[in-house]
């Protein structure tokens, strides 16, 4: 092969810290540039690029983000079935996790209104089998749940599992699941009548938990690490 001064390759990432040291040996990628994160401005200004072009109901409030500084958003829960709700109400956090570029980790219900927001529907984890005992008679009666601290199995290898061990101990209050992950989402733990119990973007900065991590103790630490590992895993801590 020979030589070429008049071309230069460009790359960029916003995961710098897991770069295979291979792409940065001598007469690779020589130079290394850091940009650093957008202020108010540059954060509108990228906010006008996913909505242009897009119809946007007279109270969506673009600059809502910008003004707080918001760098990840929280989803927990449902206080209610998820037919209870007025879509409307809610599309403008549907186009944030649409977007993809701020960073959401969904807890529980959560995860399933980021799924949903991305062509997936929760769905009941269906009926206590006729003539079995119902673990839980006063949550959700008649349906399978998983309620209180109990452990999950982490599947595969993720930044999110990091000091957590295998089987790490959550809060669980549900009876709806995901039946699938919507594209692009890696499973990362699961349970017997769960399989879905933890989830992130191959790409984008969203995760979801179908337990309530926000929940932890000081008997039951995991979900404080978890956390802590969403939060370095997205580029908002170090």
């Amino acid at each position: 092969f020979e030589g070429n001064s008049g071309v230069i390759v460009l790359a960029a990432t916003n995961r710098a810290d897991v770069l295979d040291a291979a792409l940065l040996r001598p007469g690779r990628f020589d130079r290394r540039v850091p940009v650093d994160l957008p202020d108010a401005k540059g954060r509108r200004e990228i906010l006008n690029v996913h909505v242009r072009g897009k119809p946007l109901r007279e109270d969506v409030d673009l600059d809502l983000i910008e003004r707080h500084g918001i760098r990840a958003m929280f989803i927990s829960g449902h206080g209610a079935p998820p037919e209870a709700y007025d879509e409307r109400e809610r599309e403008g956090l549907r186009e944030i996790i649409r977007r993809g570029d701020l960073p959401v980790f969904g807890f529980c219900g959560g995860l399933q209104f980021i799924a949903d927001a991305l062509g997936v529907a929760p769905i009941r984890m269906g009926r206590v089998p006729d003539g079995a005992a119902d673990p839980h008679p006063d949550y959700e009666p008649g349906w399978i749940t998983e309620l209180g601290y109990e452990p999950v199995r982490l599947v595969g290898d993720h930044p999110l599992h990091d000091g957590l061990g295998a089987t790490p101990v959550f809060r669980h209050a549900h009876s709806y699941h995901l039946p699938t992950l919507p594209d692009g989402f890696v499973r990362l733990a699961e349970t017997d009548p769960c399989p879905i119990q933890l989830a992130a973007h191959e790409e984008r900065p969203l995760a979801g938990a179908q337990f309530h991590p926000e929940y932890w103790t000081t008997d039951n630490p995991d979900g404080g690490r978890l956390i802590h590992n969403f939060l370095r895993w997205a580029g908002v801590t170090s």
